[in-house]
Protein backbone atom coordinates (compact mmCIF):
# COMPACT_ATOMS: atom_id res chain seq x y z
CA UNK A 1 0.00 0.00 0.00
CA UNK A 2 1.11 3.53 -0.83
CA UNK A 3 0.73 5.56 2.37
CA UNK A 4 1.16 9.34 2.70
CA UNK A 5 1.18 9.83 6.46
CA UNK A 6 1.33 13.61 6.91
CA UNK A 7 -1.34 15.72 5.22
CA UNK A 8 -3.24 18.90 6.17
CA UNK A 9 -6.62 20.34 5.17
CA UNK A 10 -8.46 23.64 5.59
CA UNK A 11 -8.96 22.72 9.24
CA UNK A 12 -5.31 23.70 9.64
CA UNK A 13 -4.67 27.45 9.85
CA UNK A 14 -2.22 27.36 6.92
CA UNK A 15 -4.25 25.43 4.34
CA UNK A 16 -7.37 26.22 2.35
CA UNK A 17 -7.80 22.78 0.76
CA UNK A 18 -10.93 20.94 1.80
CA UNK A 19 -10.77 17.33 3.01
CA UNK A 20 -12.67 16.36 -0.15
CA UNK A 21 -10.04 17.99 -2.37
CA UNK A 22 -7.21 16.20 -0.58
CA UNK A 23 -8.92 12.80 -0.78
CA UNK A 24 -9.72 13.29 -4.47
CA UNK A 25 -6.09 14.24 -5.18
CA UNK A 26 -4.87 11.14 -3.35
CA UNK A 27 -7.23 8.90 -5.33
CA UNK A 28 -6.09 10.48 -8.60
CA UNK A 29 -2.44 9.85 -7.70
CA UNK A 30 -2.95 6.24 -6.66
CA UNK A 31 -2.41 6.79 -2.93
CA UNK A 32 -3.97 3.95 -0.94
CA UNK A 33 -3.77 5.49 2.52
CA UNK A 34 -3.81 9.09 3.71
CA UNK A 35 -3.22 10.31 7.26
CA UNK A 36 -4.97 13.64 7.86
CA UNK A 37 -2.93 15.41 10.54
CA UNK A 38 -4.28 18.92 10.95
CA UNK A 39 -2.78 21.33 13.47
CA UNK A 40 -4.50 20.68 16.79
CA UNK A 41 -7.71 19.55 15.09
CA UNK A 42 -9.32 16.27 14.02
CA UNK A 43 -12.44 17.56 12.25
CA UNK A 44 -10.70 17.45 8.87
CA UNK A 45 -9.76 13.81 9.39
CA UNK A 46 -13.30 12.86 10.40
CA UNK A 47 -14.75 14.71 7.40
CA UNK A 48 -12.26 12.99 5.08
CA UNK A 49 -13.16 9.58 6.54
CA UNK A 50 -16.85 10.21 5.89
CA UNK A 51 -16.22 11.40 2.33
CA UNK A 52 -13.91 8.43 1.59
CA UNK A 53 -16.47 5.86 2.75
CA UNK A 54 -16.87 3.28 -0.03
CA UNK A 55 -13.90 4.64 -1.97
CA UNK A 56 -10.64 2.67 -2.51
CA UNK A 57 -8.63 4.61 0.05
CA UNK A 58 -7.99 4.35 3.79
CA UNK A 59 -8.05 7.54 5.84
CA UNK A 60 -6.09 7.41 9.09
CA UNK A 61 -7.28 10.10 11.52
CA UNK A 62 -4.45 12.01 13.10
CA UNK A 63 -3.30 15.32 14.52
CA UNK A 64 -0.19 17.49 14.64
CA UNK A 65 0.21 18.79 18.18
CA UNK A 66 2.50 21.63 19.21
CA UNK A 67 4.20 20.55 22.43
CA UNK A 68 6.46 22.88 24.38
CA UNK A 69 9.42 21.22 22.64
CA UNK A 70 8.02 21.08 19.12
CA UNK A 71 5.52 19.37 16.85
CA UNK A 72 4.43 15.78 17.45
CA UNK A 73 2.21 13.70 15.18
CA UNK A 74 -0.45 11.44 16.64
CA UNK A 75 -1.55 8.81 14.12
CA UNK A 76 -4.82 6.89 14.41
CA UNK A 77 -6.47 8.95 17.10
CA UNK A 78 -10.04 10.22 17.21
CA UNK A 79 -9.80 13.07 19.68
CA UNK A 80 -7.88 16.30 20.16
CA UNK A 81 -4.69 16.46 22.22
CA UNK A 82 -3.97 19.77 23.99
CA UNK A 83 -1.20 22.03 22.75
CA UNK A 84 1.60 23.34 24.97
CA UNK A 85 2.11 20.24 27.09
CA UNK A 86 5.62 18.94 27.59
CA UNK A 87 6.85 16.52 24.93
CA UNK A 88 6.57 13.55 27.30
CA UNK A 89 3.05 14.58 28.35
CA UNK A 90 2.00 14.97 24.71
CA UNK A 91 3.38 11.54 23.80
CA UNK A 92 1.65 9.99 26.80
CA UNK A 93 -1.68 11.60 25.83
CA UNK A 94 -1.35 10.27 22.27
CA UNK A 95 -0.60 6.76 23.45
CA UNK A 96 -3.39 6.78 26.02
CA UNK A 97 -5.94 7.17 23.22
CA UNK A 98 -4.30 4.41 21.17
CA UNK A 99 -2.27 6.55 18.80
CA UNK A 100 1.23 6.29 17.35
CA UNK A 101 3.50 9.16 18.47
CA UNK A 102 5.88 10.32 15.74
CA UNK A 103 8.27 13.29 15.61
CA UNK A 104 7.82 15.05 12.23
CA UNK A 105 10.51 17.11 10.50
CA UNK A 106 12.78 16.91 13.60
CA UNK A 107 15.72 18.72 11.98
CA UNK A 108 14.01 21.03 9.50
CA UNK A 109 15.58 24.45 9.06
CA UNK A 110 12.48 26.40 10.15
CA UNK A 111 10.45 23.83 12.08
CA UNK A 112 12.95 21.68 13.99
CA UNK A 113 12.15 19.95 17.25
CA UNK A 114 13.53 22.16 20.01
CA UNK A 115 13.78 19.51 22.71
CA UNK A 116 16.52 16.90 23.06
CA UNK A 117 15.32 13.93 21.00
CA UNK A 118 17.80 11.66 22.73
CA UNK A 119 15.71 12.02 25.89
CA UNK A 120 12.64 10.74 24.04
CA UNK A 121 13.94 7.69 22.18
CA UNK A 122 12.30 5.36 24.69
CA UNK A 123 8.98 7.23 24.50
CA UNK A 124 8.33 7.94 20.84
CA UNK A 125 7.06 5.39 18.31
CA UNK A 126 8.97 6.73 15.34
CA UNK A 127 10.67 9.51 13.39
CA UNK A 128 9.54 11.09 10.13
CA UNK A 129 12.59 10.54 7.94
CA UNK A 130 11.32 12.05 4.68
CA UNK A 131 9.12 15.13 4.44
CA UNK A 132 8.55 16.36 0.89
CA UNK A 133 7.97 19.97 1.96
CA UNK A 134 11.01 20.35 4.19
CA UNK A 135 13.95 22.70 3.76
CA UNK A 136 16.85 20.59 5.04
CA UNK A 137 16.96 17.92 7.72
CA UNK A 138 15.63 14.75 6.09
CA UNK A 139 19.01 13.06 5.87
CA UNK A 140 19.77 13.88 9.50
CA UNK A 141 16.39 12.46 10.56
CA UNK A 142 17.12 9.19 8.78
CA UNK A 143 20.55 8.97 10.40
CA UNK A 144 19.01 9.61 13.83
CA UNK A 145 16.39 6.88 13.36
CA UNK A 146 19.04 4.38 12.32
CA UNK A 147 21.40 5.34 15.15
CA UNK A 148 18.69 4.79 17.75
CA UNK A 149 16.99 1.86 16.01
CA UNK A 150 13.68 3.70 15.75
CA UNK A 151 10.79 3.00 13.37
CA UNK A 152 10.24 5.59 10.67
CA UNK A 153 7.45 7.20 8.69
CA UNK A 154 7.32 9.70 5.85
CA UNK A 155 4.80 12.03 4.34
CA UNK A 156 4.33 14.86 1.91
CA UNK A 157 3.24 17.36 4.61
CA UNK A 158 0.87 18.50 1.87
CA UNK A 159 -1.19 21.59 2.64
CA UNK A 160 -2.53 21.72 -0.91
CA UNK A 161 -3.47 18.92 -3.35
CA UNK A 162 -0.40 19.21 -5.61
CA UNK A 163 2.00 17.89 -2.95
CA UNK A 164 0.08 14.75 -2.04
CA UNK A 165 2.01 11.56 -2.73
CA UNK A 166 5.35 13.23 -3.47
CA UNK A 167 6.77 10.85 -0.89
CA UNK A 168 5.13 7.93 0.89
CA UNK A 169 5.66 4.70 2.78
CA UNK A 170 5.27 1.51 0.79
CA UNK A 171 3.74 -1.11 3.07
CA UNK A 172 3.33 -4.78 2.02
CA UNK A 173 -0.22 -6.06 1.84
CA UNK A 174 -3.58 -4.94 0.50
CA UNK A 175 -6.65 -3.43 2.14
CA UNK A 176 -4.88 -3.20 5.49
CA UNK A 177 -6.56 -1.54 8.46
CA UNK A 178 -5.04 1.46 10.22
CA UNK A 179 -4.03 -0.79 13.09
CA UNK A 180 -2.27 -3.23 10.73
CA UNK A 181 -0.41 -0.39 9.04
CA UNK A 182 0.82 1.01 12.35
CA UNK A 183 1.94 -2.43 13.53
CA UNK A 184 3.89 -2.87 10.28
CA UNK A 185 5.56 0.51 10.86
CA UNK A 186 6.55 -0.54 14.38
CA UNK A 187 8.13 -3.69 12.93
CA UNK A 188 9.99 -1.52 10.37
CA UNK A 189 8.73 -3.63 7.49
CA UNK A 190 8.21 -0.55 5.31
CA UNK A 191 9.97 1.20 2.45
CA UNK A 192 10.44 4.95 2.00
CA UNK A 193 9.53 6.04 -1.54
CA UNK A 194 9.36 9.27 -3.49
CA UNK A 195 11.42 12.38 -2.85
CA UNK A 196 11.40 15.95 -1.65
CA UNK A 197 9.73 18.57 -3.80
CA UNK A 198 12.00 20.78 -5.88
CA UNK A 199 13.33 23.91 -4.19
CA UNK A 200 11.11 26.32 -6.16
CA UNK A 201 8.06 24.14 -5.49
CA UNK A 202 8.79 24.38 -1.76
CA UNK A 203 9.19 28.15 -1.90
CA UNK A 204 5.84 28.53 -3.66
CA UNK A 205 4.17 26.09 -1.28
CA UNK A 206 5.39 27.81 1.88
CA UNK A 207 4.47 31.21 0.46
CA UNK A 208 0.91 29.96 -0.09
CA UNK A 209 0.83 28.60 3.47
CA UNK A 210 1.93 31.95 4.90
CA UNK A 211 -0.59 33.89 2.83
CA UNK A 212 -3.35 31.53 3.97
CA UNK A 213 -2.18 31.92 7.56
CA UNK A 214 -2.36 35.70 7.32
CA UNK A 215 -5.87 35.57 5.86
CA UNK A 216 -7.01 33.26 8.65
CA UNK A 217 -5.59 35.60 11.28
CA UNK A 218 -7.84 38.35 9.90
CA UNK A 219 -10.89 36.08 10.17
CA UNK A 220 -10.35 34.79 13.69
CA UNK A 221 -7.94 35.41 16.58
CA UNK A 222 -4.46 34.10 15.88
CA UNK A 223 -3.81 31.25 18.34
CA UNK A 224 -0.71 29.76 16.70
CA UNK A 225 2.92 30.74 16.44
CA UNK A 226 3.26 32.72 13.19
Amino acid sequence: MKCDLHVHTSYSYDSNASPKEMVDAALKKGVDCLAITDHNEIKGALEAMEYARGKPILIIPGIEVKSKAGDILGLNIGEKIPNKLSAKETIREIKEVGGLAVIPHPFGWFCSFKGDLKDLVNDIDGIEVLNASLFGGNKKALEFSRRHNLPWTCGSDAHFPNFIGKCYLEIPGENLSAEEILETIKKKNVKVCGSEAKFLEKVIDHTKRNLTKLKMCKVRPCTHTC
